[in-house]
């Protein structure tokens, strides 16, 4: 009989977020195994007015779908989730459960059904701490410690996110370092790609080119860009792609500089021709909500030196190596963020040279093949 792994997942595809692109490829790394069996719960990602409860069928593995009814501090609340996992897990009769934290809401369900089935190993794929809501964060404390104790292992997704986090920190014995993967299929080159590529060149001839990547939001530190490159010259252009809450407050904060261009939510083929034709990629990410970095090593992969900032507690300094792959300033130091695009601009030889560390950084430790290998050892191993 082949192994049969339930995972737990907040939502899943066609969801786009995070977390639910490391499940799904997390299913998809164990599809490789022969014999393995594999079951998808999550709640239904539609408004609480469109939510339903359903079942379907994504890369030939079933999903079941709780309905969701409401959302407090992100988390959604389904009135039928207990019932639908208990049988899910009563009729399925997982060898293993793969829960995606944090999911407070799923865990403590899953807890509670787990007290009769002490022969399924629990792995907890830990994505980061609650670091936002304080009042839940206290809340959820004893779910926290009764979650370790329970789990035969947890999955991190750097040695910098185990150290930090005062949770995986105290159960480090348990902890195994998987790190995320980036999607080269998504990040191919085509013709299409080098045609807009190309125009890019002659758009900003003569420009070092700064790109950033990523949601609008406070912890990616946009704002420290726009500061930075207030104090470079106009032999720079500066990007940033995306859309979000801050949006329009970035843009506040940019009146004035005319090197500074929002571009919006982009495309796949001019995302891909951007990151190709860009010199420097700027990664400001200033809080461990920024658990990894995909998106850093995503740029990195086209051969970028990266500028960050020294996050403690978080994967970004150990997708990107300071003085290796690109220059790590001190947190929210604008004037530095500054100095760090200057002195790669500045200087031909260190740019490549960061910036072939740089791929082959990625290519080593973050493609879906080096992914799905440390997936089907640590299951193996259980």
């Amino acid at each position: 009989m082949g192994l049969k792994v339930l995972h737990i997942s907040k939502y899943y595809y066609p969801f786009s977020g995070g977390t639910e692109q490391i499940a799904r490829d997390v299913v998809l790394a164990l599809k490789e195994v022969p014999g393995c069996e594999q079951l998808i719960f999550a709640f239904d990602h539609g408004t609480p007015k469109e939510s339903k409860d359903s079942r379907d069928s994504v890369d030939g593995v079933d999903v079941i779908r709780c309905r969701c009814f409401a959302k407090i501090s992100s988390q959604s609340i389904s009135a039928t989730y207990g019932r639908r996992l208990k049988e899910a897990v009563d009729e399925f009769k997982p060898d293993v459960v793969i829960l995606h934290y944090p999911n407070p809401f799923g865990t403590h369900h899953l807890l509670k059904i787990l007290k009769k089935h002490p022969e399924i190993k629990l792995v907890t794929y830990w994505h980061l701490d609650i670091v936002k809501q304080k009042f839940l964060k206290m809340f959820f404390n004893g779910q926290n410690a009764n979650l370790i104790k329970r789990s035969a292992k947890i999955i991190a997704t750097s040695p910098n996110y185990v150290k930090g986090s005062p949770w995986l920190s105290s159960a480090s014995g348990k902890c195994v370092v998987v790190p995320n993967c980036i999607d080269e299929n998504r990040l191919v080159i085509d013709d299409e790609v080098r045609k807009k590529a190309q125009e890019l060149k002659e758009k900003y001839e003569g420009k070092t080119v700064c790109l950033g990547v990523g949601r609008h939001v406070e912890y990616k530190g946009f704002k420290h860009l726009i500061e930075a490159s207030k104090l470079l010259g106009d032999d720079y252009a500066v990007g940033i792609t995306g859309k979000g809450p801050l949006t329009d407050e970035l843009k506040a904060l940019a009146a004035g500089d005319s090197k500074f261009e929002f571009l919006g939510l982009v495309s796949d083929v001019e995302l891909r021709a951007r990151l190709m034709t860009c010199d420097i990629f700027c990664f400001p990410s200033v809080t461990k909500n920024e658990a990894f970095g995909l998106a850093l090593a995503e740029g990195m992969y086209f051969g970028h030196p990266a500028v960050t900032f020294t996050i403690e507690g978080s994967g970004v300094n150990y997708v990107s190596i300071n003085g290796v792959t690109g220059i790590e300033c001190p947190n929210g130091d604008s004037k530095a963020y500054a100095e760090a695009i200057k002195t790669l601009a500045e200087d031909d030889g260190l740019r490549a040279r960061y910036g072939e560390a740089a791929r082959a950084r990625v290519i080593e430790n973050f493609t879906f093949e080096m992914f799905k290998k440390n997936i089907i050892d640590l299951v193996a191993g259980l």
